[in-house]
């Protein structure tokens, strides 16, 4: 069962909505909330999937409420307001509801929200094989094999994950997570912003590596010793 809550301040549209949750068989409604305050509440004391929340709301609306979250649900944001819609997807929202709304739109958002959900779990319960893992990115889960990580950047909250597509993964993960779950045998943290994959180092040249795609990565006097004996054991010659 994927646990929710529902938040909105329109009596009318939260019996709805409410009415529309406890109609779909995996959905499980902890508690239907007025305001952002209260849904604040209820998450502090429990282990919530998915929040349905309605963007237009008095003190605290629905876009700065989940801005506001460390930890963040899958989000489906609700709201009459169509112009909102790119400004929920810039805080990772799964989907968007324009009210009103029917059942039938509810349902097929809501079976989004299933497989979103059995991605994440699969994520969660660590069933990666050796050759790859799944990374939440923006509002999708996705399959990344992990050969081709050239090297992993922190940002602050978030890590970018540079590999030999075009484009770099961002996702809501510390360092020290990305590090456990990757081989020690073929990464290594080279200093506290850098993780690099060791097969894709072409130059070691002034304490720095030259990584596929001629990226410079500085190594740290944190990590030097680790990377000295690891090229201790790989080095040939005099």
């Amino acid at each position: 069962m994927i646990k929710c809550i529902a938040i909105d301040d329109e009596p009318l549209a939260l019996t709805q909505l409410v009415g529309y949750i406890n109609k779909v068989p995996f959905l499980e409604l902890l508690k239907p909330c007025s305001s952002a305050f209260e849904a604040m509440e209820v998450l502090a004391n429990n282990d919530i999937d998915l929040i349905y929340v309605d963007i237009n709301m008095p003190d605290l609306n629905g876009l700065d409420f989940v801005r506001s979250l460390i930890h963040k649900p899958l989000t489906v944001f609700t709201t009459a307001y169509s112009e909102y819609a790119i400004e929920g997807f810039k805080v990772d929202a799964l989907d968007y509801l324009l009210k009103p709304f029917g059942y039938s739109d509810f349902l097929k958002s809501a079976n989004k929200v299933k497989q979103q959900y059995e991605l994440l779990t699969l994520s969660n319960n660590q069933l990666n094989d050796e050759k790859h893992l799944f990374v939440k990115t923006e509002y999708r889960v996705v399959r990344l094999e992990i050969d081709s990580i050239i090297y992993i950047e922190s940002m602050s909250e978030y890590v970018r994950i540079h590999t030999t597509q075009d484009k770099p993964i961002m996702s809501l993960l510390s360092m020290k997570v990305v590090e456990e779950r990757l081989p020690a045998s073929k990464f290594m943290r080279v200093h506290r912003s850098y993780i690099v994959n060791l097969q894709k180092i072409m130059e070691v040249t002034k304490g720095r590596l030259v990584m596929e795609g001629q990226v410079y990565i500085p190594i740290s006097e944190q990590y030097k010793d680790l990377f000295n004996r690891y090229m201790g054991d790989n080095f040939l010659g005099k």
